[in-house]
């Protein structure tokens, strides 16, 4: 008898509760990072996870050539199926289930999204590039409802993104790094757009530097096979990389052939930004009352949303001359302006 106390003793106190166990290593839940540069001289980022609803933690970590990453270019630790291809571009093993193209109902793409739970404070940025996309087509962005398909937006250390329609809840990553421009791109992807500095015919207009890329992310400036919908390419455009993009030495990697011209931009979408979505999606054809209807809905929403929501902290600025639209952000984590021309 005394010999089956002393086991019961040994097993209570030097144990390790099964249930923690089983939380801490095979939750679901999506890990949102914290970075913190504040006390790292050398700009390393210093990013930690936690899994939502266990104790489980992945610790901190430095990453190399910090000093040249972009929201768009902070890898995601991925599971399961997922893969990054192009920086901010996620893939899935089953390639493909891919259809570039939302489907639409009466004319209109009209796309459910969720927030994760830590975006919340986030709303009005989100808010803002759905409004970028929405007043230049004829694509609009509602609540989710309980839809089979939906995009999901999560935290994460950065911004990515799979290309195109895929079914069921697709994920984009939008992190704290990211801005209302960054999150902009993400969602062409998502509606089916790829990187303009691979198209089929950018070497007509932009040059690799090959021996200043990071190695092992080459295959983020390879061509892609696809159709430029014979319009030409764009320097401007938000889907275009940065000078520096996956530098390993602080030298540039793409040089543009024309001189004077500035690649990078996430400020706004361009002209040929917005006719590139507008013509897959076939905008324009039959959109007059109802779908004008459904615009001016979705501007009195957005703006009472971000009025009602951040009138404390946010200047908004609404011109309503043919659906442009400007705000200016002042909270804090929101250091940059967005603009819509």
């Amino acid at each position: 008898m005394v010999w089956f106390l002393i086991l019961i003793w040994f097993v209570q106190v030097g144990s390790v509760p099964i249930t923690n166990f089983t939380n801490a290593t095979t939750s679901n839940a999506t890990f949102p990072a914290t970075v913190d540069n504040s006390t790292n001289p050398n700009n390393s980022t210093n990013v930690t996870f936690t899994a939502t609803g266990s104790t489980a933690s992945m610790g901190t970590r430095q990453r190399q050539n910090d000093w040249l990453k972009t929201p768009e270019t902070r890898e995601e630790d991925l599971q399961f199926d997922l893969a990054i291809m192009e920086g901010d571009i996620l893939v899935s093993e089953d390639r493909l289930a891919v259809k570039l193209l939302w489907p639409e109902k009466d004319g209109v793409a009209s796309i459910p999204y969720k927030i994760n739970d830590y975006l919340v404070d986030r709303k009005v940025t989100i808010l803002a590039a759905f409004k970028m996309i929405s007043d230049q087509t004829c694509i609009l962005f509602h609540e989710y409802t309980n839809e089979i398909n939906y995009i999901d937006i999560i935290s994460g250390t950065g911004c990515a993104s799979y290309v195109g329609f895929q079914g069921g809840a697709q994920s984009l990553y939008f992190g704290r790094a990211c801005n209302v421009g960054n999150l902009c791109h993400e969602l062409m992807h998502a509606l089916g757009l790829h990187h303009e500095h691979t198209r089929p015919d950018r070497d007509q207009y932009v040059t690799i530097q090959w021996d200043n890329v990071v190695p092992g992310k080459q295959e983020n400036f390879k061509v892609k096979k696809g159709d430029t919908q014979d319009l030409p390419y764009d320097y401007d455009s938000i889907m275009h990389y940065g000078t520096n993009y996956f530098s390993s030495n602080r030298n540039p990697t793409i040089d543009a052939k024309q001189r004077g011209v500035q690649i990078g931009q996430r400020n706004h979408l361009s002209p040929l930004d917005i006719t590139r979505l507008n013509k897959p999606y076939q905008c324009g054809k039959g959109m007059h009352t109802d779908r004008q209807e459904k615009y001016q809905n979705w501007d009195a929403f957005v703006n009472a949303v971000i009025i009602a929501l951040y009138s404390n902290h946010v200047h908004v600025l609404l011109q309503n001359n043919n659906a442009q639209f400007m705000t200016y952000y002042t909270i804090e984590e929101d250091f940059n302006t967005a603009a819509v021309d």
